[in-house]
């Protein structure tokens, strides 16, 4: 199975909030996951994020891949694998 670190959508309508999730590559973007490590708003100035930097850590040394969108998101966090 095939873990990745990435962003599920939520909120309304031309006002996105994502959460950071842990899922498995084949779910849906919106679908099942396995644990929820944070939230990003980009709709504030500037952009809020809220990462669980233990969880993030476990995460990332299991072997789970971070998409390109999450890699910055934690790079901007201070969190490197």
């Amino acid at each position: 199975m095939a873990v990745k670190i990435r962003l599920r959508r939520m909120g309304q309508k031309k006002a996105p909030f994502y959460r950071i999730v842990v899922a498995d590559s084949r779910s849906p973007r919106d679908g099942k996951f396995i644990d929820e490590i944070g939230t990003y708003d980009p709709n504030c100035e500037p952009s809020a994020i809220s990462v669980d930097e233990e969880a993030a850590k476990k995460w990332l040394g299991t072997g789970a891949q971070p998409t390109e969108t999450v890699s910055k998101i934690f790079k901007a966090a201070g969190i490197e694998k």
